[in-house]
């Protein structure tokens, strides 16, 4: 539980249909090493977030713990989210969240309390396919709420363990749930930042958190055909497609085609550079279907609001995916998650390595 509406609208939901429930928030991390505004009580993870928890729990009559997981948040979640810009890279922590906090660990915590099941305020469907043998995920009814670009990761054993009370709610229909419970937080606003870093600048949070970081990458060389044309802060402060916030001109619209981290450049280009047919993704976990023994004819997203393309995906090996689009597609972004999609249902996903003209 977060403190927001969605999940103590679960929370009422799955109490309404007489399960025993006990709530549970995470905390995170640690709110005097993260910088920044502390006091955001907008954050899923704030201080105000736990006590609209508990203040839910006991309005709703079961009761309510705390669990820290700031450890292994830490390496799972947080130093990931460095390791991969400082590689040049955008991160995606809300998937690793999921799969390694909100799943794996919540359930070693569901077991030691005798829970069966664990369940969320996520916006996404799930069902067992008997022939299949799998636990499918696909999207919720209310399309602008689905959730399920951001659950590709998590794990079959987990999601056999998983409720989704929303899944066939739109938010509007949430919020009027929330005043039928009586619930307080009915009008409470959404969390949309990433909740250890609660300003919403990335960059302050790497500039805190990385030892020497000015002095590891310093300035480096702005290129644009071939031709130094100015510098930059540092290659993690930047992402593929970027176009404002480069302090140079070259007389035309110009944007951020490639990082090379190795030598702290950032290459700009035409916008039609950032144009590409395809894409390889590693690290994937498929859903769906237990591997992909043929080419196969989806839909596939390059970030959470993307709507989609359709493509054909091929499994190249164990843990690659190689996606060739109908059309080519904008900044698609190394690090970033790339989710398929058969029809409504999750295919699988990964994270995307390099793209393909």
């Amino acid at each position: 539980m977060s403190g927001g509406v969605d999940s103590a609208v679960a929370a009422a939901l799955l109490v309404e249909q007489g399960y025993d429930v006990i709530g549970i928030t995470i905390k995170t991390y640690n709110y005097e090493d993260i910088g920044g505004n502390i006091s955001n009580e907008t954050s899923c993870c704030s201080l105000d977030g736990i006590n609209d928890a508990r203040r839910v729990a006991q309005q709703l009559g079961f009761p309510h713990y705390v669990v820290d997981l700031t450890v292994p948040f830490k390496e799972q979640v947080i130093n990931y989210f460095i390791d991969t810009y400082m590689h040049g890279e955008t991160p995606n922590p809300c998937v690793m969240c999921n799969r390694h906090i909100k799943w794996a660990q919540m359930l070693h915590k569901a077991d030691a309390l005798g829970a069966d099941y664990i369940a969320t305020g996520h916006y996404v469907q799930i069902r067992k396919d008997d022939a299949l043998e799998r636990y499918i995920l696909s999207r919720a009814s209310d399309s602008v709420k689905d959730q399920s670009y951001a659950l590709w990761n998590v794990a079959q054993e987990h999601l056999a363990r998983t409720l989704f009370p929303l899944a066939e709610m739109t938010k509007p229909e949430v919020r009027t749930a929330a005043v039928r419970f009586g619930l307080d937080i009915a009008n409470k606003h959404e969390s949309y930042e990433i909740c250890f870093i609660p300003d919403n600048d990335y960059t302050r949070f790497l500039r805190d958190n990385v030892p020497d970081i000015s002095r590891k990458i310093g300035q480096g060389n702005i290129v644009y055909q071939g031709e130094k044309i100015g510098e930059h802060e540092g290659f993690p402060f930047y992402t593929i497609g970027q176009r404002r916030g480069l302090s140079v001109s070259v007389g035309k619209p110009a944007f951020i085609t490639a990082i090379d981290a190795e030598t702290n450049t950032i290459i700009l280009g035409d916008e039609e550079e950032l144009l590409h047919r395809g894409l390889i993704a590693t690290q994937i976990n498929l859903i769906k279907y237990a591997s992909l023994e043929k080419p196969v004819r989806i839909v596939a997203k390059i970030r959470y609001k993307d709507a989609g393309e359709p493509a054909t995906v091929t499994q190249t090996d164990v843990d690659t995916l190689r996606i060739e689009f109908d059309n080519p597609r904008r900044a698609i972004t190394p690090g970033q998650s790339v989710v398929i999609y058969e029809e409504d249902d999750v295919i699988g996903g990964g994270v995307i390595k390099e793209w393909f003209a």
